[in-house]
C-alpha cells in the first residue's frame, strides 16, 4: 500500500504529485523566480524566522510519526559523555595527562553502556523492538556503545543527533531508518522522554547534567510519570553531585533523592528496571 492510499483516497492532487509536476513547468524568468517555489519546498522560506513556530511542529511530527509506523511504545535511553573512549581506544578528547588517564579510566562505562544496551534490546526482542527500544543521541561516547549494544544482538536503534557547530555525524550503528536530526535541543529533548520506560546515565559532561536535571525536574514536579533513572559510576556521581546537601539546605524535598537509583554494572541496572516493572512474572 502506497503512502496515498493509506491516507486515504482524494479527488485532488497529492503535494507529492504536484511537487512533481513543479519540475517539469517551461522554464522562464517567472518559473525561476523565488517567489513561484511552491511555499513548502522553498528553503529560504521554510527558514525565515517568521516560520519559527512550523519548524518546532514539522520537528515533533517527523520522528513522532516515523516511531509510531515502526510501533514503537516504549524506549530506555542512554545519556551519557560523548568523550568517553572504548576500552583500548584513544582518550581524542582529552587536554592534559590528567583528562587522558580519567577518560581511559572511565573506558569502563562504554563497555557496562553496551551491555545494557544489549539487556534492553534482548527485552525487546520479545514484543518484536517495540517496547524497550533503545534510544540515545546518536553520536560517539557512550552514545555510540548504547546504539552498538543493541546491534550486538541484531536489535533496532534510534538515534536523536542535532546540529552543532563542529563537525559531527551520526555513530554507525545508529538503524539508518530510526536516525534522526534536528534543530531545536527542546524537541530533541521531548522525543528523549515521550516514550521512555527507563533513563540510564552515564558519566558525562554539561549536556549529560543537562538532561538528567530536566528528567529529575519533570518527574519531580509530577509533570512525568515515575520511572527507573539509574546512574552508572557511584564513585563518579558521588562527586559530581550532592542531592543530600541540596536536601538538607532544603532546596529539594527530603525523599527527593529517592528518585534515583546508583548502579556500577549494567546486569545492576537491568535488575532495577526488571523488579520495577515486574518483567518476567
Amino acid at each position: 500500500m502506497t503512502p496515498m492510499e493509506k491516507a486515504g483516497w482524494t479527488p485532488l492532487p497529492h503535494s507529492d504529485e504536484d511537487l512533481e509536476r513543479s519540475k517539469s513547468v517551461p522554464d522562464t524568468p517567472q518559473t525561476r523566480a523565488e517567489t513561484y517555489r511552491l511555499a513548502w519546498n522553498d528553503p529560504d522560506f521554510m527558514t525565515r524566522r517568521e516560520l519559527r513556530a512550523v519548524r518546532l511542529q514539522l520537528e515533533l511530527l517527523k520522528p513522532e510519526m516515523i516511531l509510531a509506523e515502526r510501533g514503537i511504545r516504549s524506549t530506555v535511553i542512554l545519556f551519557g559523555g560523548a568523550r568517553l573512549p572504548e576500552p583500548g581506544g584513544e582518550a581524542w578528547a582529552a587536554k592534559n595527562e590528567t583528562q587522558k588517564k580519567n577518560l581511559e579510566e572511565n573506558s569502563k562505562y562504554y563497555e557496562e553502556a553496551r551491555k545494557f544496551a544489549r539487556l534492553c534490546s534482548q527485552q525487546s526482542a520479545t514484543s518484536y523492538y517495540r517496547e524497550y527500544v533503545v534510544v540515545t543521541g546518536g553520536g560517539p561516547g557512550v552514545m555510540e556503545a548504547g546504539n552498538r549494544g543493541a546491534d550486538d544482538v541484531g536489535a533496532p536503534s534510534i538515534g536523536l543527533n542535532i546540529v552543532l557547530p563542529h563537525e559531527q555525524a551520526p555513530n554507525i550503528y545508529v538503524t539508518p531508518e530510526l536516525c534522526f536530526n534536528f534543530h531545536y535541543f527542546a524537541i530533541r529533548k521531548m522525543h528523549f522522554v515521550m516514550r521512555a520506560k527507563a533513563v540510564a546515565v552515564f558519566p558525562g559532561g554539561f549536556g549529560t547534567m543537562d538532561e538528567f536535571f530536566e528528567t529529575l525536574t519533570l518527574i519531580q514536579t509530577g509533570r512525568m510519570e515515575r520511572v527507573p533513572v539509574i546512574l552508572f559510576g557511584k564513585s563518579f556521581w558521588k562527586r559530581a553531585i550532592d542531592l543530600d546537601f541540596l536536601a538538607e539546605q532544603g532546596t529539594i524535598s527530603p525523599g527527593d533523592q529517592d528518585i534515583i537509583d546508583f548502579v556500577d554494572t549494567a546486569d545492576e541496572a537491568w535488575g532495577i528496571i526488571s523488579r520495577f516493572y515486574k518483567l518476567g512474572e
